[in-house]
């Protein structure tokens, strides 16, 4: 059997599977886009209950196996309750965990995916930050960090502005882009 190993990470698809089963979705920071079952974890006396929801990110223990993970521990950092009352930062969050599903893979490195997606809903719940400007912000730098994105392929009919957003967007790291200064 393998050996157990811990990594963290943010669910992004959460499903009920079996009876009192769970499958989730996990971007992982060390293992990219990851299957793993929770066993028990639809039943409200279960330690995983609460650590399997959308939005949970956490430290997840995991053991490998033939074609999916089966998730054992979870100590969460952070729940994003604020996304489970506020019905519009909700949607906002919902698209970026389906952006983040899609555009990322197995055994990859999507360590910036991952601090983006974090970011990102933090932000949604910050009252400085306007939830059209955070989604905008959102798409541009996924799109760049997928690698569809070239700033030097599409140089004109752009204006100035336009131009140092990108610049700045393609310069700056994911855990930087909503700061205040």
């Amino acid at each position: 059997m393998a050996a157990p190993f811990e990594t963290p990470g943010m669910i992004l698809k959460s499903t009920a599977s079996a009876d009192y089963d769970r499958r989730v979705v996990i971007l992982t920071r060390d293992y990219g886009k990851i299957s793993a079952f929770a066993r028990g974890a639809r039943r409200q006396t279960n330690h995983l209950s609460a650590a399997t929801d959308l939005f949970i990110f956490a430290d997840f223990k995991l053991y490998p196996g033939k074609s999916a993970y089966t998730l054992t521990d979870a100590a969460v950092r952070n729940y994003f309750e604020e996304l489970r009352t506020d019905f519009e930062a909700s949607l906002y969050g919902m698209y970026f965990l389906e952006a983040a599903e899609y555009n990322t893979r197995e055994n990859n490195d999507e360590r910036d995916i991952l601090k983006l997606l974090y970011q990102s809903c933090r932000a949604l719940i910050h009252p400085a930050y306007d939830n059209r400007l955070v989604k905008a912000i959102f798409e541009l730098k996924m799109i760049m960090l997928s690698g569809c994105f070239h700033r030097d392929d599409h140089n004109s009919g752009y204006s100035k502005t336009a131009l140092y957003t990108l610049d700045f967007l393609g310069a700056t790291a994911p855990e930087k882009l909503f700061r205040k200064s």
